[in-house]
């Protein structure tokens, strides 16, 4: 089926899908059923039949999946079968913490460069970085093949940044400042605000 067509909330769930089977992976089980794939997620085993269902046929009727497999195809469909280039703009304490997160290589996403504005962080080391100006943000993504782009800078900037992101070529973006980008129909953004998610989570206590 073509990407198009498949619903975001159905893409959202397959990283889900993954780590639950990379930790089923951890035990030696080498076989799941959809129920209890379902339980550990938290969602009903009919709705992973369905979402599976958008790119194929995984598993066997009373069987369940293999494991090993159904891993490799969620990886395939992800496109995490390969490494991943990111450009992060923003040198600050959220920017060291992300150019420091080593999950990211375990997962195939490395950073290959860091950018900011302030002259007083430019030259600076930064991970296994060192801080390069704005003026070097096209070169930095044509130089290093660069596909994401990652926004830990104020609100204030984010619209800009993501905008000359844009325009050298970026068409993904994850974003960590409050703030909900414009951009054209081709990009796509993702945000995280620990703020908000805190805000929503007083609603209940």
């Amino acid at each position: 089926m073509p990407r198009a067509q498949v619903p975001n909330v159905v893409i959202r769930r397959l990283p889900l899908y993954l780590q639950t089977l990379e930790r089923i992976a951890e035990t030696g089980q080498q076989v799941v059923s959809s129920t209890e794939l379902g339980n550990q997620i938290g969602v009903s085993s009919a709705q992973i039949r369905k979402d599976l269902s958008y790119f194929g046929e995984f598993g066997r009727q009373g069987l369940g999946y293999d494991v090993e497999n159904l891993r490799n195809q969620l990886k395939r469909i992800l496109q995490l079968d390969q490494v991943w280039h990111i450009l992060l703009v923003g040198a600050g304490a959220l920017g060291h913490a992300l150019a420091n997160y080593r999950a990211f290589e375990e997962q195939n996403f490395a950073i290959v460069a860091v950018l900011d504005n302030d002259e007083a962080k430019i030259g600076q080391p930064i991970g296994d970085l060192t801080v390069q100006p704005m003026t070097s943000m096209e070169r930095a993504v044509r130089d290093n093949h660069v596909e994401i782009g990652i926004l830990a800078v104020p609100a204030r900037a984010a619209q800009s940044v993501a905008d000359n992101l844009i325009a050298t070529g970026i068409r993904s973006i994850l974003c960590y400042a409050p703030i909900t980008l414009s951009v054209p129909e081709h990009v796509h953004v993702a945000y995280i605000d620990p703020v908000t998610t805190l805000q929503t989570m007083t609603y209940y206590l």
